[in-house]
């Protein structure tokens, strides 16, 4: 790629044409390392020499690099705070860090170390749906059996419920399947490995036809075949799908973030995490979140009760530093419900907890916690 094929293209058309990674330096070697990342990755970026000529671009982009040379004068801008902005130098060097966080950064990539890790986000940028009228839930567990799979279907059935269409999206193919949560094992339908392959635009009504699906609400799941790897292009395409043509998505990810996760993540709205009020398992969430805060800057905790040791919701939170959004109290019949093939009812504090955190999937966590 020169210079020139990543020199700034005009701003998406009505028809939702994709933003450009944004490249902020006048740095020419800084420059030079960058377009060869961009390169790597197969990608195209945008360029801008100071934040004045970056303004154009630097709310839509999916991904903003600035280099070491701009960040204080990015910080000193009038920029808008937005997610996924990183900061580039080459070490050795002066200490960034100062300028990073005035410029509103995320993360710092010191050259070369963070090569790789660059080339991962700039890949990932590009694989982000274009958006549409839908929200994305994006839901994990903070460990093994904390219950996020549960979750993920009690919010698709409130969305159904509320007269949402939704599509309930199965991204862990080693879980045990959200179809036996719902009970649609027997139901027949489009599975993840018959759209693997799938790459670009899918048609929305075609796909929610041929999913398992009842009412209002759709399901992409797995089949009962050997787990394969899911593509991040599928997933794409899914999610582009999904928001398009849905009022809600809710994915139920793996704790371990596969490339199609990532991808899932970096399109949510919000990601909620799940975890049991217990030490270990606020320990083991605090690596998930971790994680998932590479992607998605949006996350809240959901706490399971009870507490045996009586940890606090609020100070579970607080210890894991984001939002508590909801805590989950016990339900006895739930499990048993379950293992009989039933779905979550419509009532209970699941049902509740659930109907709260769909009324409004684009508000911050922060101002509804």
């Amino acid at each position: 790629m020169t210079h020139e094929d990543a020199m700034p293209s005009p701003p998406p058309d009505a028809t939702g044409a994709r933003r450009r990674p944004l490249i902020v330096t006048a740095d020419p070697d800084l420059l030079d390392d960058l377009l060869r990342l961009a390169v790597a990755a197969g990608v195209e970026v945008d360029l801008a020499v100071d934040p004045v000529a970056a303004r154009r671009w630097y709310g839509d982009a999916p991904l903003v690099l600035i280099g070491l040379d701009q960040a204080e004068a990015c910080g000193r801008s009038s920029l808008a705070r937005r997610a996924r902005v990183v900061v580039v130098g080459a070490s050795p060097g002066p200490a960034p860090w100062a300028g990073a966080q005035r410029a509103g950064a995320e993360h710092v990539a010191l050259l070369p170390e963070a090569e790789p890790w660059l080339v991962e986000r700039l890949a990932a940028s590009a694989r982000r749906p274009a958006r549409g009228p839908g929200h994305i839930i994006a839901v994990l567990s903070g460990r093994g059996g904390a219950g996020g799979s549960v979750l993920s279907v009690g919010l698709a059935l409130a969305g159904a419920r509320s007269a949402r269409s939704t599509l309930l999206i199965d991204a862990d193919p080693l879980g045990g399947g959200l179809d036996l949560i719902l009970g649609w094992e027997g139901i027949d339908g489009l599975r993840w490995p018959e759209l693997a392959e799938a790459r670009g635009h899918i048609d929305t009504p075609a796909l929610v036809r041929a999913l398992p699906g009842q009412g209002d609400l759709s399901l992409l799941s797995w089949d009962r075949g050997e787990p394969l790897p899911l593509p991040a292009s599928a997933m794409t395409a899914a999610l582009d799908a999904g928001i398009r043509g849905r009022d809600l998505v809710v994915v139920d990810l793996p704790r371990c973030l596969t490339p199609a996760a990532s991808v899932a993540l970096a399109a949510a709205d919000r990601a909620i995490i799940v975890a049991p009020a217990e030490l270990r398992a606020t320990a083991a969430a605090s690596r998930v979140i971790r994680r998932a805060a590479e992607h998605c800057p949006e996350i809240g905790v959901i706490v399971r009760l009870p507490a045996p040791g009586r940890l606090r919701a609020d100070e579970i939170a607080e210890a894991l530093g984001v939002p508590l959004a909801g805590t989950l109290a016990p339900e006895p019949n739930l499990a048993a419900a379950l293992e009989r093939g039933r779905p979550p009812g419509a009532r209970g504090p699941l049902a509740r907890l659930c109907q709260s955190l769909i009324a409004d999937p684009a508000r911050p966590l922060r101002e509804a916690a």
